[in-house]
């Protein structure tokens, strides 16, 4: 096992598993992060009040978004930002407005696909369902019904002669629809009516919904010696719960040289342009209204923004052992080989020399190792929040990450040591 001088060892890998598991959901990712800010000092501000300058940790909610950030004694309005980013979401099924449906006498219930998941990996998997649900007087609440409850079914070998010779092929429409059930007639309001009454509440009081199937096996240990972490939503929970994990552990200290910002946003697996994602203007204006609210000006923001960092982290691919030929031949990122940094000169990642020098900069004085990503030419390269963040705001952004195996699977594999490379490198970061 590797070890780092920063503050997190594999005790921070064993958290991420609590984290992941607590977290089915992109709202239950800003919860459980809240809860956790909170328990270091950080006190939540509504961005309908007034804001003030004072020291100490303060944290906004949206949605499925979560911008907190720590202001150190000392700080002046034009005190530049250390940014580290990440997203709440991943690929998946969501449920649908009219959700009650089935056939020859099978209930089912109707699922659209977010993003770009592996489609075979959802099938076979004992589905629980979770998410946020708007109450008729106007309340929300979030949900996690945590067993099994749905089911997607794969058709049986018997039917499909051809499935390990031609490979399988899943029509979004018809063949992901799971099942939670037997009866020949489908009723308008079953599924709703199932959640008001496995929450203690009237029925018809539900009048909106975001809810998602999610996979209910724990998030484990792998291998021979268990230095491989198998789990859901690593992209990019395992970022997530760094970008937390660092700040809190900055924010220990009364004096930095920057102001320590941990910024998540939702729908990035889908272009990020919502009010909670990162093309939207909840990062700016977060950022803004600290620079006023400590006395600045227009001139102190340009200020704190020319000055500003942001380490874009989300999971990158690991060299595949039974296809390393879709990898550049360069360029084979390893698990437990610590966090890497992501370049593409077509800027679907940010990226640049000068960023680079940041990112060696923090892992240095983190102690731990790193490594390079680039694309195979051939291939076609992913984005991430990062070069939006730069786009929109005019902020320095590196991208990073760390090593994953079976990106957009219902379960994702990375290294053990990996998670605590990782947040030490974020820490290093932030601390400046």
């Amino acid at each position: 096992m590797s070890t780092s001088t920063g503050p997190f060892d594999r005790g921070h890998t064993d958290d991420l598993m609590t984290f992941l598991a607590a977290s089915p959901t992109p709202y239950h990712a800003v919860a459980t992060a809240a809860a956790r800010l909170e328990k270091a000092g950080f006190k939540q501000v509504a961005e309908t009040d007034a804001w003030d300058g004072e020291t100490g940790g303060k944290y906004v909610t949206r949605g499925g978004a979560i911008i907190a950030w720590y202001v150190p004694r000392g700080a002046r309005p034009h005190t530049p930002y250390r940014i580290v980013g990440a997203h709440t979401d991943s690929p998946n099924l969501r449920i649908k407005p009219q959700p009650d449906m089935g056939s020859n006498g099978w209930r089912q219930v109707a699922v659209e696909i977010y993003g770009g998941p592996l489609l075979n990996s959802w099938l076979d998997r004992d589905l629980g369902l979770a998410g946020r649900i708007t109450l008729r007087d106007g309340g929300e609440r979030l949900i996690d019904i945590d067993r099994p409850l749905l089911r997607v079914p794969q058709l049986a070998v018997h039917l499909d002669r051809g499935v390990n010779v031609d490979g399988l092929k899943l029509d979004k429409q018809r063949h992901m629809q799971p099942i939670w059930g037997l009866g020949s007639d489908v009723h308008e309001g079953d599924l709703l009516g199932f959640i008001e009454d496995e929450y203690g509440l009237e029925r018809g009081s539900i009048t909106g919904w975001d809810l998602m199937p999610y996979a209910v096996e724990a998030p484990a240990y792998l291998g021979r010696d268990k230095e491989l972490v198998a789990g859901p939503r690593m992209d990019n929970l395992l970022s997530v719960h760094a970008c937390t994990a660092a700040l809190t552990e900055v924010s220990k200290a009364e004096e930095l040289p920057y102001i320590p910002v941990f910024a998540a946003f939702d729908h990035e697996e889908n272009g990020s342009q919502s009010d909670t994602g990162a093309d939207g203007p909840l990062l700016g204006t977060v950022l803004e209204r600290s620079v006023f609210a400590r006395g600045g000006s227009l001139e102190d923001r340009a200020r704190a923004f020319a000055g500003t960092v942001c380490l874009s982290s989300d999971t990158g691919h690991a060299v595949h052992p039974n296809y390393a030929e879709r990898h550049d031949p360069t360029h084979h990122p390893r698990a437990n080989g610590g966090p890497i940094l992501k370049v593409n000169v077509n800027n679907r990642y940010a990226t640049d020399g000068v960023g680079r020098s940041v990112f060696v900069a923090a892992c240095e004085k983190a102690g731990v190792p790193y490594q390079a990503f680039v694309s195979n030419n051939a291939m076609p390269c992913g984005t991430t929040i990062g070069p939006i963040t730069a786009a929109r705001h005019g902020i320095k952004t590196v991208d990073i990450g760390a090593a994953i195996l079976s990106m957009h699977s219902v379960r994702e594999l990375c290294g053990a040591d990996d998670p605590f490379h990782l947040a030490n490198a974020l820490w290093a970061f932030l601390e400046g």
